[in-house]
């Protein structure tokens, strides 16, 4: 087990505080094989942190292939933090700032390194067998994502956006890629905050038009209820499990000069509906990949969805515009 230094407390006004930002957790991460201790720390934290479980050769074959595939393209792609079609967004040391979103659904005649490598680490026994434990039942893929340079995410829980049907029966994981320096921007959580009930998704915390409230009622939460942040010190093949409603983002980076390749993913289990925006049970176009149920949204191995990535990232405004509209119809 690698020892672990202390996260710092929360500073005023909900923010993590500066040692927090770029310390480490004070807990040692656990083994694959101790599934009862993880299963028990995730139910009383909300979270768990397992060390070396994916090989490292296979998360070095997930970043060679995103560097020799991915980095080159100039097209538009799916983002993680806008769910629209773009180009990418690189940082003055041309990291990557958008990250992709669903690495399953990319098309394999443009990437096919890239995602058979990442559906061979979203797929691999090793991380669902602690996935089934956390679960209790094997676990479906329903979204992934691929970062390499870090946009800093904003405190949140997964629940607004997504989450199992019925709620609570899903769980978030991250993937560490490399060592994650303490300056490039660690994942965070907020240890026990998967007790905590925010307000729905629809009136003025509504995701469509007042996303930014939901945002602040959150930091008023973390402070109300004095949690403390914690930003473990992932290291290649690591892996941190979440719940649904644990409060995580990721730091602002630091270090400019460093990368944080890293791939996260939700996972339902197996029979469950995915629940959209608090509101909408969304229909799973699913394919077995290595034996593991995988979840293809807008798979652009077909032709329909990728006339609509064409659409998308030729009339942005008026899409986003329609998408909006359309969310909020759904959560008013």
């Amino acid at each position: 087990m690698r020892a672990r230094s202390a996260a710092g407390p929360l500073a005023p006004g909900g923010a993590p505080g500066a040692l927090a930002a770029g310390g480490d957790d004070d807990e040692d991460g656990f083994a694959a094989d101790a599934t009862g201790a993880i299963r028990q720390h995730f139910d009383e934290q909300g979270y768990a942190v397992v060390q070396a479980l994916l090989p490292a050769a296979l998360c070095a074959g997930v970043r060679a292939a995103f560097a020799a595939e991915v980095k080159p393209y100039e097209g538009p792609l799916y983002r993680q933090t806008s769910a629209h079609a773009e180009r990418h967004l690189l940082s003055d040391r041309g990291y990557v700032l958008n990250p992709l979103l669903n690495v399953q659904s990319l098309d394999q005649r443009r990437f096919p390194r890239f995602r058979a490598a990442g559906l061979e680490l979203l797929t691999h026994p090793r991380l669902h067998a602690v996935a089934a434990a956390i679960l209790g039942a094997p676990g479906t893929v329903v979204q992934s994502m691929y970062f390499e340079g870090n946009a800093a995410t904003w405190a949140h829980q997964d629940v607004y956006y997504l989450d199992a049907a019925p709620p609570g029966r899903m769980t978030g994981l991250w993937i560490a890629l490399e060592d994650i320096a303490a300056g490039a921007g660690r994942f965070y959580v907020y240890p026990g905050s998967h007790r905590i009930a925010l307000g729905q998704n629809r009136g003025e915390l509504d995701f469509a038009f007042h996303h930014e409230r939901y945002k602040q009622r959150v930091r008023e939460a973390i402070a109300a209820a004095g949690l403390v942040c914690r930003a473990p010190a992932l290291r290649q093949g690591d892996v941190l499990f979440f719940a649904s409603r644990t409060i995580h983002g990721s730091h602002p980076t630091t270090e400019p000069r460093r990368a944080r390749n890293s791939m996260t993913a939700h996972l339902i289990t197996t029979g469950a509906g995915l629940l959209q925006f608090q509101r909408r049970t969304k229909p799973l176009a699913t394919v077995r990949i290595h034996g593991v149920p995988v979840h293809l949204p807008k798979d652009q191995n077909a032709w329909a969805p990728r006339a609509m990535l064409w659409l998308e990232s030729t009339l942005p405004r008026t899409l986003r515009l329609a998408k909006k509209v359309a969310i909020k119809t759904l959560v008013r």
